[in-house]
């Protein structure tokens, strides 16, 4: 793996964007280029969404040179989860907003802003958070990154350091592309997930409604509707319906 992003121009001296022709020597420039694409194939070569999250995190912290820990936070019915970390430290943090209600990442979540604190001890953004982030995690600094396609905002990456104004503007600029690398990668983990499980879920409808055929005697068409029914009679799902019929177990109303 390429050797971890840091740039070593002055923060005063790099422009919002880390491409700009002014803010960097050609050696950064390339550096950050062949960085950013270890980051995107890495990233590629992964296998269904949960690897795809552990990876980003992993790679966020060995990249990213300000990068201490670093955490994926989404919003679930009004409730943080950290479904990738890089320790537990992460994780804490998303429990933490979670049981205050505020926090630089559910703020990146919901407002689809970039936000960055540099002193937990002195942050009034968030005073309840950031009292007890401070005292019980000893992080300093945080910045929290959206994950989004276009409109899409599938959550937040949120990186972290301990020490005080750890993340300058070049790191923020880096964070960002390091970001949208990731959020990419989300994306096409998620949809893959998403089109295997219609595939299977198609796969064990029609499993049930060839053993309803079979053992009644009915048509395609037939059989679909006995499934449905059932389904309806039960109050579950047609694939929980279909899945029971499958595994031969019967239900507590059969769909004969």
């Amino acid at each position: 793996m390429a050797a971890p992003i840091h740039v070593t121009r002055s923060a005063a001296d790099i422009s919002a964007s880390i491409f700009a022709p002014v803010a960097h020597s050609a050696d950064e420039v390339v550096h950050v280029a062949e960085v950013l694409g270890t980051v995107a194939r890495t990233l590629a070569s992964n296998d269904g969404l949960q690897p795809t999250l552990e990876e980003i995190v992993r790679l966020a912290v060995d990249t990213l040179a300000a990068c201490e820990f670093a955490g994926i936070s989404l919003v679930e019915k009004r409730k943080i989860t950290s479904p990738a970390s890089s320790n537990d430290l992460p994780r804490r943090l998303d429990e933490i907003q979670s049981e205050t209600g505020e926090g630089p990442c559910i703020d990146a979540i919901r407002e689809h802003e970039l936000f960055q604190t540099g002193d937990l001890r002195t942050e009034s953004r968030w005073p309840r958070f950031s009292a007890r982030a401070s005292e019980e995690t000893g992080v300093c600094s945080i910045l929290a990154l959206r994950l989004f396609v276009e409109n899409d905002t599938m959550g937040a990456l949120n990186l972290y350091s301990t020490k005080g104004d750890a993340f300058d503007t070049t790191d923020v600029a880096l964070g960002k592309a390091f970001a949208a690398n990731a959020a990419v990668a989300v994306l096409a983990a998620r949809r893959e997930e998403q089109l295997e499980q219609k595939a299977q879920t198609r796969s064990l409808i029609g499993q049930a409604m060839g053993i309803i055929m079979a053992r009644s005697g009915v048509s395609a068409d037939e059989a679909f509707e006995m499934l449905s029914a059932a389904s309806q009679r039960t109050n579950e799902k047609l694939l929980h319906v279909a899945q029971r019929i499958v595994e031969q177990r019967p239900p507590e109303q059969s769909a004969q």
